[in-house]
């Protein structure tokens, strides 16, 4: 029973709640040409009306001023006739009570009229006509207040609540947020398995193959089946140590952590097959996954540059583009490079978008080939 009464009380108060502040949007309506107080204002109404219709307040578009000055008119529009409508119903309702029980013992020019101009100065009219207006009018206030109170709630919501593009843009910044924090645990996360990998893994394999070693020449005189077993697990040690070494090399070059970005490139391009030089500008802080993509698609290039190009000299341009890390590989080769020749560049473009960079391959038969790279770098 007490749910049923709610919701006509929430509406009649919604509605009567309503009434002054649409006078003091007509009275006041220059100080919110001002933008922080339009959007104070627009940010009250869409808090009261989220609570009537009790979903989620929406969260304010930035630079939404057109939508909180757009909803000024509106709420006047609505708030005005609705908190007029309210006012009057329940008003009436008041004044039918009274005239019903006080009618007697008020002078006759103090009894106020009923609806229609009817006055009240009987028994009759008393108990008939004015009952009949307080529960015309209590029928009215508890079947019509609650829609009206929600369509004016709806239409607040609906006016200055962010559009499609604005929701759209708010997603964009949040997820590039996102991936920024991504990117900084995956550098914490490969600098640790790097290290990890070289100075546990590693420096374990290290030992036990020196221990193989030793083993093998002091024991000179083992039957020769030892000596065979010794020799084997000293091999697949140094094998092992081998592919752990292009592992780590893999996850995260430690010539990147020894020598950072523009240093492992340099050291890319003195041991590539051709000339080749790089140009680094300022990059700032680059987090760790996009170093390791940015090593890898140089290392790719000019392995392809010294394999496949025919050239005689190759550059590598790094540049630092607003968030971004742009890479640029160019050679005086022959061209022609196709990435469904198995050439390295299916592996640089995957790379690269998995970071949700961009790549651009430019290779034309006679030459030259570039390789434009852009990555994010979360910020």
């Amino acid at each position: 029973m007490r749910k049923r009464w709610v919701e006509p009380l929430r509406g009649a108060g919604y509605l009567l709640g309503g009434l002054p502040t649409a006078v003091a949007t007509v009275l006041l309506l220059p100080v919110f040409f001002l933008p922080d107080q339009a959007h104070a204002w627009a940010d009250r109404h869409r808090r009261r009306a989220a609570r009537l219709l009790a979903t989620p307040t929406p969260v304010p578009a930035q630079r939404a001023a057109r939508r909180s000055l757009l909803w000024l008119p509106v709420h006047v529009a609505m708030a005005l006739p609705f908190g007029l409508a309210a006012v009057l119903c329940l008003g009436n309702i008041f004044t039918a009570l009274w005239s019903m029980t006080l009618w007697w013992a008020l002078p006759a020019e103090a009894v106020p009229e009923l609806q229609g101009d009817i006055p009240v100065n009987g028994w009759a009219v008393a108990l008939t006509v004015a009952p009949a207006q307080a529960a015309v009018l209590t029928a009215l206030a508890w079947w019509g207040g609650p829609p009206l109170a929600r369509a004016h709630a709806r239409t607040c919501l609906a006016v200055l609540s962010p559009s499609a593009a604005q929701q759209l843009t708010r997603r964009v910044e949040e997820l590039t947020q996102t991936r920024a924090g991504a990117l900084d645990a995956h550098a914490a996360e490969l600098r640790r398995i790097e290290r990890d990998l070289h100075d546990g893994v590693q420096a374990r394999l290290v030992a036990v193959s020196m221990r193989l070693g030793v083993a093998r020449e002091v024991l000179t005189d083992a039957p020769e089946g030892v000596t065979e077993l010794m020799r084997e697990a000293h091999e697949g040690i140094e094998e092992a140590m081998t592919e752990l070494r292009a592992v780590v090399r893999t996850v995260y070059p430690p010539v990147l952590a020894d020598r950072g970005l523009t240093g492992a490139l340099a050291a890319l391009a003195a041991g590539c097959g051709v000339p080749a030089r790089v140009d680094a500008g300022e990059l700032g802080e680059v987090p760790a996954a996009v170093e390791t993509v940015a090593y890898f698609v140089v290392a790719e290039a000019l392995t392809n540059t010294a394999k496949h190009g025919h050239a005689t000299r190759a550059e590598v341009r790094l540049r630092r583009t607003g968030s971004g890390l742009s890479v640029r590989v160019t050679d005086d080769g022959i061209g022609g490079a196709d990435e469904t020749r198995g050439t390295g560049i299916a592996g640089i473009r995957r790379r690269v978008l998995a970071l949700d960079g961009s790549a651009a391959i430019n290779s034309p038969p006679g030459g030259p080939t570039t390789i434009a790279v852009e990555v994010p770098c979360g910020s």
